[in-house]
């Protein structure tokens, strides 16, 4: 975490970590008062007391002292967007996630890139392991049955790696692919990508812009593995996806689920897309749906995680 430039702050605000995590929920939100009487501006101490007061209202009963610290929760956050717009620390989420504001533009990229920027050095053990991930393994076993039924081989000329991270995608996809193209908005990530040599090229980059940015009708598979649980509106990634796409062409990824409507931003801020909503989105911009599967890519405290598998075609 960045430090608010005064040392006495720092150390209180260490001490107010400590105790959330703890589940010291009034002393982490005492302690983050102290570090704000220092530094009035500094986000990250807001942003934890925000965290101290939700977890404390939705701990207890209704009532009079639940509103209060809904309320003191609610300004917490507004106070770190105030003093922080780019969000690193995901205060509008955490607003989305008590009903303000709009969820689908909730999750900042700043977030996204601080939380895989602080997870990079242990994302391919952890993922693999501890979450049981097989995302990539999916898309490759989906990929190579809509060849199939598509009548195509499983060989690619331009292959695009949607926030490709350290590059798991890559390992199973690499030998099919003439060119691969990978981009990312965590350095860090990135970084731990290119030590593999398995991408022709990498980027860091916003998806939607960067597709757009692409020659139109130069790939012929665009992947996306697990990216879009941090991507509320896909319209623009499908739609960039479409003009990057050539004839023939494979467009494969997996999502959160749900079994209702639309998109839902969960309590895990990760965004799940209802099927409804997906096939919609394909349709509007001219896609054949090849595979459409239920799956789960990972797991969350042992538990499954609810998800879908699409391979889309031109």
């Amino acid at each position: 975490m960045d430090s608010s430039g005064d040392l006495l702050a720092d150390r209180r605000y260490a001490y107010a970590e400590a105790s959330f995590q703890e589940g010291d929920l009034e002393a982490a939100a005492d302690l983050a008062r102290q570090v704000l009487d220092l530094v009035a501006g500094y986000a990250p101490a807001w942003f934890l007391l925000g965290q101290a007061r939700e977890a404390q209202f939705r701990a207890g009963d209704s009532g009079p002292e639940a509103s209060t610290l809904l309320r003191d929760a609610v300004a917490a956050y507004e106070n770190a967007v105030r003093c922080a717009p780019e969000d690193r620390q995901g205060a509008r989420a955490r607003l989305a996630g008590l009903g303000i504001g709009d969820p689908l533009q909730a999750v900042a990229p700043a977030y996204v890139r601080a939380l895989f920027d602080d997870y990079a050095i242990r994302f391919d053990r952890h993922l693999t392991r501890s979450l049981r991930y097989r995302g990539p393994e999916l898309l490759h076993d989906a990929v190579r049955r809509a060849c199939s039924l598509r009548l195509r081989p499983f060989r690619f000329d331009t292959a695009l790696d949607l926030g490709c991270g350290t590059g798991l995608a890559a390992e199973l996809f690499r030998p099919a692919c003439r060119h691969l193209a990978g981009v990312d908005l965590s350095p860090a990530m990135l970084e731990k990508a290119r030590r593999k040599n398995l991408y022709d090229e990498v980027e860091e980059a916003d998806l939607a812009a960067w597709l757009s940015g692409r020659p139109s009708g130069a790939a012929d598979l665009i992947l996306a593995a697990d990216v879009f649980v941090y991507l509320g509106d896909l319209d623009p990634v499908v739609a960039a996806a479409a003009a990057a796409l050539a004839k023939d062409g494979l467009f494969a990824f997996t999502v959160q689920a749900h079994e209702g409507e639309g998109v839902v931003l969960g309590e895990d801020l990760r965004y799940a897309h209802a099927e409804p909503h997906l096939r919609a989105l394909a349709a509007r911009h001219g896609w054949t749906v090849v595979l459409c599967e239920t799956v789960s890519t990972r797991e969350d405290r042992g538990v499954p995680v609810p998800g879908r598998l699409l391979v889309l075609a031109r």
